[in-house]
């Protein structure tokens, strides 16, 4: 029986442990299968290669039991059927559906070959992610049938999860492993995934590329053949950024077991809602010098990959992706200026990575001692983050560069080398302002272009437009050196970042772009300036919404002279998640004037409906920018049916309950609008537990109680007092009504 069918009939399971990738943390995995003649069997299904796993008693994941599970070798230059311990792929819901370690259910972990040091995997990927979406990387010691079968890397795996979490997707579209299905070895084949355009027909293509989707090789074909014949149109097809980044990484960490190197492979391809490729880097186990092959017949010895060309393959039709992309000018200054980042921010010193990688070896010390299937020996564990050890029987191509010894040449060479030299443009004082418009400018120096890039959120494509010193775009004077251009806020939170070039080179800002950017958020108005002033947490014969509803609302004031716009402010009850509700853009609140928003978790009613309730129980509401500034919070408890919640005076006062008085002034008296000039009358404090204060502005000679049925439950006789203390613990908690003999009408909540 397939075992994949058994799954439709199982509950998911998913267990809550650990961080499976925590650095600082090895890992402890312990598989157990039914067979003794286990690694027969892996090496039987590898042989067939056609993806299936062999069905494995358990495993344990940091103490967790998980049964049913699948598990096969995996990897092509790092698997052989000759090795003691090779590449494992574990599959957790290989029977179980939905079975998972803090929801991963694949686990990669790579063997060690071709890295006497153990860390060019974790390390990479942990340079990598500062630039690109990159998988999470950190190391598992793994036992197999009770015995300690060695120190295994361990990577996140590029599947739907990952897709989902990055690149703001469902995971369906047209995914593809650039990795050759009949791949042989070093030196064989020739079906490589090189993205060169030979044929129409995707049959072609089907042992270059393993594709993960249901639907695709229309998309890849499309995407080769815009390389080959409108190179200059790939970006309607292909994030270009992220690829220049991919590329701008395998140069400088001498990454050749990838796209840049003899089988262009080593890569995932995405096909994103915005109908483009997104590449993504994988497989860095042989990073840092580790494979030497340039092409198939140009294995390049340590000087040369010390003193590798910043543009290596540019002239290879075979590397199009290179090629063509190296041949636009302004993409080849781009990628020039992420190799540059790359370079200067990791290793102008040994100590931006090799404190790093001796800081990861001291953590898995103990665990590469006691391997006894490693592939080198503990000294050449020590010796290999600084200098050259031999293969041996490790594999490779007869020495393993030190990492140190590698990068600090290759830094050396790159920083002297010609296309880094040259003089680029100067980005600072970058700002920006404005509410519906957003005005962005920056001192820029040394520069022909300057371009402001700008998006809605990370599942867009950032829009592009000229920056100028002309002084009508909000940069000062004509000729400053201060650029400025806008883009309409269409969201409160919106992304930017700022590139400058001149015919020899170009910089952006910040370095990081298109990875990292600016926030831009709306002008806000000073704490004070907009408050919330009144709430209804249940109402029951007030004001109805636009379609006869009687919903909770709660209303907000102005106090200023001066319209205030609201966009860029959030209304939340959750203090952990502030940006709940948005107010629309171009939604303003007048001078002195009052919004209110019904609180009824319908926002398809209308603009004005939020996407959460009030809770009549009691709970706290804020109003802020949604990430660090909140302009107003009230916390309430328990409400009563048709009484209000507001601030008395109104827009400055402290909360009280009062009649409500909807989208209008606040008043403590029945009547919307409080007579002028009428005096005031103070309970203290309000609610209470039945022993309160009365303050008034004119001496009182009667304070009556009344229920919420009108009836009088109290009576007093102050003797033209300014103040009466009152105690009525004995009445039963609720509402009621203070009347005295000026008139005034109050409610007292006991």
């Amino acid at each position: 029986m397939n075992l994949r069918l058994l799954a439709l009939f199982c509950l998911p399971f998913t267990v809550s442990a650990q961080n499976l990738y925590d650095p600082a943390v090895v890992q402890e995995i312990k598989l157990t299968f039914y067979q003794s003649n286990w690694d027969f069997k892996l090496d039987s299904l590898k042989a067939i290669d056609n993806g299936e796993y062999l069905l494995a008693k358990s495993v344990e994941i940091n103490g967790i039991l998980f049964d049913s599970v699948g598990v096969k070798y995996k990897g092509n230059s790092s698997y052989s059927a000759n090795n003691n311990k090779n590449p494992l792929h574990i599959e957790l819901n290989f029977v179980k559906k939905g079975q998972s370690y803090n929801g991963i259910k694949d686990i990669k972990l790579g063997n060690g070959f071709s890295d006497p040091t153990f860390v060019r995997e974790p390390l990479s990927y942990e340079i990598a992610r500062k630039y690109m979406d990159a998988p999470l990387s950190n190391h598992a010691k793994v036992w197999i049938n009770g015995t300690y079968w060695g120190l295994y890397s361990n990577t996140e795996s590029i599947n739907k999860s990952f897709l989902q979490k990055h690149f703001a997707t469902n995971g369906d579209n047209a995914f593809f492993k650039c990795n050759p299905e009949d791949f042989g070895g070093p030196g064989t084949g020739g079906n490589y995934p090189d993205l060169v355009y030979s044929s129409a027909d995707s049959a072609f293509y089907y042992n270059k590329y393993d594709i993960q989707s249901d639907y695709g090789w229309a998309e890849l074909l499309d995407l080769m053949e815009t390389l080959k014949n409108n190179p200059n149109s790939v970006e309607s097809v292909l994030d270009v950024d992220r690829a220049l980044w991919m590329l701008a990484f395998n140069n400088v960490l001498v990454n050749l077991d990838s796209y840049t190197g003899a089988f262009g492979q080593n890569y995932y391809l995405y096909y994103d809602e915005n109908d483009r490729f997104l590449s993504t880097l994988w497989d860095l186990n042989m990073s840092f010098g580790g494979f030497p092959l340039l092409s198939a017949n140009q294995l390049l010895t340590q000087t040369q990959m010390k003193q590798m060309d910043p543009l290596v393959q540019s002239g290879n039709s075979s590397r199009p992706l290179i090629k063509q992309l190296l041949a636009n000018p302004a993409w080849k200054r781009m990628y020039l200026a992420h190799l540059k980042t790359i370079l200067t921010e990791n290793f102008a010193s040994e100590d931006d990575y090799k404190d790093r990688a001796l800081e990861m070896q001291a953590l898995i010390d103990a665990a590469v001692q006691s391997d006894t299937k490693k592939f080198y020996s503990y000294a050449n564990f020590q010796t290999n983050v600084t200098s050259s050890v031999s293969t041996g029987g490790g594999g490779g191509f007869g020495t393993v560069p030190g990492i140190s010894d590698l990068m600090n040449a290759r830094y050396n060479f790159l920083i002297a080398n010609a296309n880094l030299t040259a003089q680029a443009p100067a980005i600072s004082n970058v700002t920006g302002t404005g509410v519906s418009t957003y005005w962005v400018t920056a001192q820029v120096t040394n520069a022909v272009t300057v371009t402001l890039a700008w998006r809605e959120d990370s599942s867009d494509v950032f829009q592009k437009v000229t920056m100028l010193d002309d002084g009508l775009n909000q940069d000062g004077a004509a000729g400053d050196g201060v650029f400025g251009a806008s883009f309409v806020m269409l969201d409160p939170t919106m992304q930017f970042y700022i590139y400058a070039e001149n015919a020899q080179a170009g910089i952006f800002s910040p370095a990081r772009a298109e990875h990292e950017f600016y926030m831009a958020t709306p002008n806000l108005p000073n704490v004070g300036d907009v408050v919330i002033n009144e709430i209804l947490a249940d109402n029951e014969t007030g004001e109805a919404d636009e379609a006869g509803e009687l919903e909770d609302w709660v209303e907000l004031y102005n106090n200023t002279n001066q319209a205030i716009s609201l966009f860029g402010l959030y209304l939340s009850d959750d203090p952990a998640d502030r940006n709940k509700w948005a107010f629309p853009a171009n939604v303003s609140i007048p001078a002195h004037g009052y919004l209110v928003v019904w609180m009824d978790n319908d926002d398809l009613q209308g603009p004005f409906h939020a996407n959460f309730k009030l809770a009549a129980g009691g709970e706290t509401l804020i109003l802020s920018n949604g990430i660090s500034t909140v302009l107003d919070e009230v916390t309430f408890g328990q409400q009563l049916p048709d009484i209000s919640y507001g601030r008395y005076p109104n827009g400055t006062g402290n909360f009280t309950f009062m009649p409500p008085t909807f989208s209008a002034q606040n008043s403590l008296t029945i009547a919307t609008d409080e007579p002028q000039n009428q005096p005031v009358l103070r309970i203290l404090p309000n609610p209470n537990n039945g022993q309160f204060r009365l303050e008034s502005s004119e001496p009182l000679s009667q304070v009556r109680v009344l229920n919420a049925w009108g009836q009088q439950v109290y009576e007093e006789y102050p003797d033209q007092a300014f103040s009466v203390n009152l105690q009525l613990e004995s009445l039963p908690a609720g509402v009621y009504w203070i009347k005295t003999d000026l008139g005034q009408t109050r409610f007292v909540k006991l």
